[in-house]
């Protein structure tokens, strides 16, 4: 899946665009490289996501097209 549908799958991001221009200004990176909203993503990737200051580490457990709102926090992990 794309790493901007994930962000946007997950909750982790709210928006798709919001989660493609962060993506695209390299604040989101996958095993500690930068990622492109293009990118793929797969179980067991670590995610680092940079807000302002604040950093934000998660593992994905699942990757799955559609999820329920209640079920979104099932997707990761936050390290």
């Amino acid at each position: 899946m794309r790493l901007d549908k994930y962000l946007k799958v997950s909750r982790l991001i709210k928006r798709r665009t919001i989660a493609n221009e962060a993506c695209d200004g390299g604040r989101v990176l996958i095993n500690d490289k930068v990622a492109k909203a293009s990118s793929h993503v797969k179980e067991g990737d670590i995610l680092t996501i940079f807000f302002g200051n604040k950093e934000v580490k998660v593992e994905v457990l699942s990757v799955q097209e559609t999820v329920k709102k209640d079920e979104a926090k099932e997707l990761f992990r936050y390290i």
